[in-house]
């Protein structure tokens, strides 16, 4: 069974968020995904991918960001909102600003790097020249069991290869 939400609500387009971070949970990469929409239409979509892409800037936010450039033939994207499973970095919340982005909407709170109000401020900062509306904790239950499913997941494959690794390093006895 599906959940329905009003369409083109912060939900319905938060739950496609949650499609796209599947999509990097499916690739090993910490499941992040955003949208970028302008209308009610998708500019620019992404997924977490530095790992796979071996770039550090290569977060769900900043891969939509680059799909929306190309899209609107601009890398300012005024009268759009991008959604989010997760507050945005430093980093991510820097190139929002730049790219004039309107408004930011994130499901879960990172209470260790997030921009947006939980360990830093950078998006509702008065002295940037361009200010974002914010809003926080959108489908927070679904974003949060998604990456704690992912993050224990990973734990327990890192403690398999532990011990499968100390197994398999330990002398063989040979008996006669």
């Amino acid at each position: 069974m599906s959940i329905q939400f009003p369409i083109y609500s912060d939900e319905y387009w938060l739950h496609y968020a949650l499609q796209l971070a599947e999509r990097a949970y499916q690739q090993g990469e910490v499941p992040v995904g955003a949208v970028l929409v302008r209308d009610n239409q998708i500019l620019g979509e992404g997924w977490n991918q530095s790992i796979s892409q071996h770039d550090a800037t290569a977060h769900a936010e900043i891969m939509a960001l680059r799909a929306a450039g190309l899209a609107a033939g601009n890398y300012r994207l005024p009268h759009t909102s991008l959604y989010v499973t997760l507050e945005p970095c430093v980093m991510c919340a820097g190139a929002l600003l730049h790219a004039r982005v309107e408004r930011v909407v994130f499901g879960a709170y990172d209470l260790k790097t997030g921009a947006a109000g939980s360990v830093f401020d950078v998006l509702l900062d008065i002295r940037h020249n361009h200010q974002v509306q914010l809003t926080g904790g959108v489908l927070q239950a679904d974003c949060i069991t998604q990456l704690q499913a992912f993050f224990k997941e990973r734990r327990l494959a890192q403690k398999l290869d532990k011990l499968n690794s100390t197994t398999t390093s330990s002398p063989t006895s040979t008996e006669n």
